[in-house]
C-alpha cells in the first residue's frame, strides 16, 4: 500500500492543473466488499466522475435508466459506463491505480472475482486509450502474471531491488543492536539472526 500511496500522492499534485485525473482502489483480503469487480467499478466511476461534469452526466444517466437506483445496475452496465467516461474527449491523462490485486480471491467458480477483474484490465488495455495509464501492484502470483505479462509495458519487481534489500538488512542490524533483550545475546547468535533474516530479504 505504501508504494501505491506514494504514486497516488505524486499524481494528485498534477491534478490541480485540471489536465490529469486519478482513481484508485485498494483490495483488502479482510474486507469482502473490497474483493470484487462491482466494488472496484463503483469506486472508480465515483472518483472519475468527480473530475468531470460530463462523466457525472453519464453516470447520472445510467442511474436514471435503472429507475433511480431501484434496480441494481449490472457489472456489464458499469463496465460500459466506465468505458464511456474514459472515452470522453479533452479530459487529459487518466490514471487508474489498483493496489494489492493478489488480495482478490481466486476461488473455484466460473469466473472467480480475480478472473473478473483481470478481464476488466484486459478490456481497458484493449481500448488503446492514448491517455489512459493503469498501474497494478501485486505479489507475483502465477495466475495474475499469466494474464498481465502480455499486457504490460513496464514492470518493476521489488524482490529484485538491491536498494530495498540493503535497507531491510540495515534495519535488521539496527534492531539487533538496539533491542534491549537481543543485545544480551552472544555475538555469534546476533550475527546468526542477522544472516537468517537477511536471507529472507533476498527471498531465500
Amino acid at each position: 500500500m505504501a508504494i501505491s500511496s506514494s504514486i497516488i500522492n505524486d499524481i494528485e499534485r498534477t491534478c490541480a492543473t485540471g489536465l490529469t485525473s486519478v482513481a484508485y482502489y485498494y483490495f483488502d483480503f479482510k474486507d469482502t466488499e473490497k474483493q470484487n469487480l462491482r466494488g472496484l467499478l463503483t469506486s472508480l466511476l465515483t472518483q472519475l466522475c468527480t473530475w468531470s461534469y460530463r462523466g457525472y452526466d453519464i453516470l447520472s444517466s445510467l442511474y436514471g435508466d435503472r429507475a433511480n437506483g431501484l434496480r441494481q445496475t449490472s457489472e456489464g452496465d458499469l463496465i460500459e459506463c466506465l468505458k464511456k467516461v474514459l472515452g470522453l474527449p479533452c479530459q487529459g491523462r487518466v490514471y487508474i491505480i489498483m493496489d494489492a490485486l493478489d488480495e482478490c480471491p481466486n476461488n473455484p467458480g466460473m469466473p472467480s472475482p480475480l478472473e473478473n477483474i483481470l478481464q476488466l484490465v484486459k478490456e481497458l488495455v484493449d481500448l488503446r486509450h492514448p491517455d489512459l495509464r493503469v498501474c497494478i501492484t501485486s505479489r507475483p502470483e502465477a495466475d495474475i502474471q499469466m494474464v498481465l505479462d502480455p499486457l504490460v509495458s513496464h514492470t518493476m519487481s521489488l524482490h529484485d531491488e538491491r536498494g530495498q534489500k540493503d535497507d531491510i538488512i540495515s534495519y535488521v542490524k539496527s534492531v539487533v543492536e538496539t533491542d534491549e533483550k537481543i543485545r544480551k545475546w552472544r555475538e555469534e547468535d546476533k550475527q546468526l539472526a542477522v544472516d537468517l533474516l537477511s536471507q529472507k530479504a533476498n527471498g531465500t
